[in-house]
């Protein structure tokens, strides 16, 4: 096991900002972990780094406790926090040797790096020269150079612009071949993109733990349809398996249905039944923004 946290409590003063979190992390997943703003993410990952410590539970990260044997996790943890410190007078070279030493690293594994995470074009300039962008790969370059069993990334891709996403969302997915990797993002199509599974949390506690593809399965269907007249929504209630109408605009409805099965057919009866011509019918599910924002409110 990767990651294994028991009963994790925190408090800052009378403030609880985690409340007996537990979950379990695999070795091989890519976790993301999502919650609004203030909701704990950070403290955890704070927690599994050994940055911080808990007030109540255990958390161990490659089977080391993060209190108790501290260092150990250290070396097995890459970690790239939420604001990526760097010193901007030092060139990227110099500021990922001067990181090396610390892990008593050579000269070679930090050509790896600098190759891995596309710095190459950009590693004969200082850090403050850089855009967002590759100052981010400076921090995921720097979070494997001691290539380490597990990567915690806090917001690994705010600020980049689409082209610097979608290399990073590549670069974190080519890694998450090898390593266990925990990332926390707002942006919930980096998610879709790249994670095996997700936990969500909200105001300190675990509102949601699923596999990305158990997840969307529990989606509810929406069907949405143009009928050529107005429906009252009574006769539309009727229908099997309908959990909630909605007319959206003119002769538009938005129905929701509690079931995986294709509620397409049911509809085009109910419309030949009562006289109905459809102009538009189609089928749409709740994306994990949807889902996110129902969880968390």
């Amino acid at each position: 096991m990767s990651i294994e946290v028991h009963q994790i409590t925190k408090h800052y003063a009378d403030q609880k900002a985690l409340n007996n979190i537990s979950f379990k992390i695999d070795k091989g997943e890519i976790v993301g972990f999502l919650g609004p703003n203030g909701a704990g993410k950070s403290t955890m990952m704070k927690i599994l780094t050994t940055y911080i410590d808990a007030t109540e539970g255990e958390a161990k990260v490659a089977d080391f406790d993060v209190q108790k044997d501290a260092l150990e996790v250290q070396k097995r943890v890459g970690y790239l926090p939420e604001h990526n410190p760097l010193y901007l007078d030092m060139y990227v070279k110099e500021y990922l040797a001067f990181n090396a030493d610390v892990y008593k690293i050579g000269k070679a594994r930090i050509e790896e790096v600098i190759a891995l995470t596309g710095l190459t074009p950009e590693a004969h300039k200082k850090i403050g020269q850089l855009s967002k962008g590759f100052r981010q790969r400076v921090g995921l370059a720097n979070a494997l150079l001691h290539n380490p069993e597990v990567l915690i990334l806090d917001e690994p891709t705010t600020g980049l612009d689409p082209n610097q996403l979608a290399d990073i969302r590549q670069l974190i997915k080519s890694l998450g071949k090898e390593k266990t990797i925990f990332l926390s993002t707002h942006i919930m199509q980096e998610v879709e993109a790249i994670c095996d599974r997700v936990i969500i949390i909200n105001k300190g506690e675990i509102v949601a733990d699923k596999k990305l593809t158990d997840l969307k399965a529990d989606q509810e269907q929406i069907v949405e349809v143009e009928f050529d007249y107005r429906v009252e929504n009574i006769l539309l209630n009727r229908l099997k398996h309908v959990q909630n109408v909605k007319n959206t605009h003119d002769f538009i409805y938005e129905l929701t249905f509690s079931t995986k099965e294709d509620m397409r057919p049911m509809v085009f009866d109910f419309a030949h039944d009562n006289g109905l011509k459809i102009l538009q019918l189609n089928q749409k599910n709740k994306n994990l923004e949807s889902l996110f924002r129902e969880m968390t409110m």
